[in-house]
């Protein structure tokens, strides 16, 4: 009798078994969509025209003559090219060619140095991540909302920001108190999907399928997140304020924030062809994602007084997107002889001061 029960409990256990991995995946996955809590003085809202413009840097751009956009200053200058790269693989995909690459190359390592500068170690990552880091991180790299490109094998996705790779760089890791912060500095592309995106801030280089881009990212003590956010917003503002762009600053609302941010700022340069007079648009961001991103990554610190573990903070910011910084340097130092002056603090990282236009092309 007691050989029978013992069958039937062996039995039980395991179709309970069964039953609460099925429970715990459901429940992982509806875990998985709930977003961080948002800071107590992010704005209400719910879209892009919620965010608060809380500062403001330089003029925007007049001219005194009739400007063009960087489409048609790409042709002229013979330095983009949508046309062929949409024969190659596709619209919101294109060519660099001439000055445009030395001047994509001037600004990533401007970038890395200011990075430098300020103690973020350089890294260049990996351009593809597993689907667990991805969604870790915040992301959701399957399905009908994600904006990530999917291998179809092997459960590994391009990467949309090297915030995920250097985010899973510490995943599963325990942190001495002393090494905190740990500042890091990727460079990466980075692929998107743009899924729905239409209209005419859509065109050339201000919605791309691939970009270049320096990311900035920390691992802190969580008594210090709030202050390394205004630290990182500070080194954002120090790039574009020493390339003369005029920009403003926006505190992200709720509906805009996206699911691992607690706080979030934006970086918008202005761009004298992002709608019907001219707007401004995104170039950059940073945000304080709290322990949401080491949470889920599993990244910790180990308290140097009573041993204890307890969970990090993460911060990302972007220092440049090359494409929307190109688009801003293009449009708004483009002169009426048709030539693009380069900015001052790019002299050295490119070798030119302008950018003419060119009767010979391929």
């Amino acid at each position: 009798m007691l050989k029978l029960e013992s069958v039937d409990l062996k039995l039980s256990i395991s179709d309970l078994k069964e039953k609460i991995q099925v429970i715990k995946k459901d429940y992982d996955r509806e875990m998985l969509r709930i977003p961080n809590l948002a800071a107590p003085d992010v704005p209400l809202g719910l879209e892009e025209a919620d965010n608060v413009p809380i500062k403001f840097v330089g003029e925007p751009t007049k001219f005194n003559f009739k400007p063009l956009d960087h489409i048609e200053l790409g042709k002229k200058l013979d330095i983009l090219d949508f046309e062929a790269a949409a024969k190659v693989t596709g619209s919101k995909f294109y060519f660099l060619k001439n000055e445009a690459i030395i001047l994509e190359l001037g600004l990533i390592r401007y970038a890395l140095d200011l990075a430098i500068k300020h103690g973020f170690t350089p890294v260049t990552t990996p351009e593809l991540a597993r689907d667990e880091i991805i969604t870790a991180s915040g992301f959701t790299p399957r399905g009908s909302e994600s904006q990530i490109y999917s291998l179809a094998e092997g459960g590994l996705s391009l990467i949309g920001t090297s915030e995920i790779t250097i985010g899973g760089y510490l995943a599963k890791t325990t942190i001495s108190e002393e090494d905190l912060p740990i500042k890091i500095s990727g460079i990466s592309h980075c692929f998107r999907t743009e899924a729905g995106s239409a209209g005419r801030n859509s065109k050339g280089l201000y919605r791309v399928h691939q970009f270049s881009k320096v990311e900035m990212y920390q691992f802190v003590h969580p008594d210090k997140s709030a202050i390394a956010h205004e630290e990182m917003l500070a080194i954002e503002e120090e790039f574009y304020q020493s390339l003369n762009l005029p920009y403003r600053v926006l505190l992200i609302c709720k509906g805009d924030l996206g699911a691992p941010s607690y706080r979030k700022y934006d970086i918008e340069a202005w761009m004298p062809f992002i709608g019907e007079n001219g707007g401004y648009g995104e170039v950059t961001s940073v945000s304080n994602c709290t322990d949401f991103q080491a949470r889920r990554l599993n990244t910790k610190f180990r308290n140097s007084k009573t041993g204890k573990t307890k969970l990090v903070h993460t911060l990302n910011g972007t220092i440049v997107a090359v494409t929307r910084t190109m688009l801003a340097i293009i449009e708004n130092f483009q002169q009426e002889d048709g030539t693009v002056l380069i900015p001052e603090v790019l002299y050295g990282y490119t070798g030119l001061r302008k950018i003419e236009p060119k009767d010979k092309r391929f």
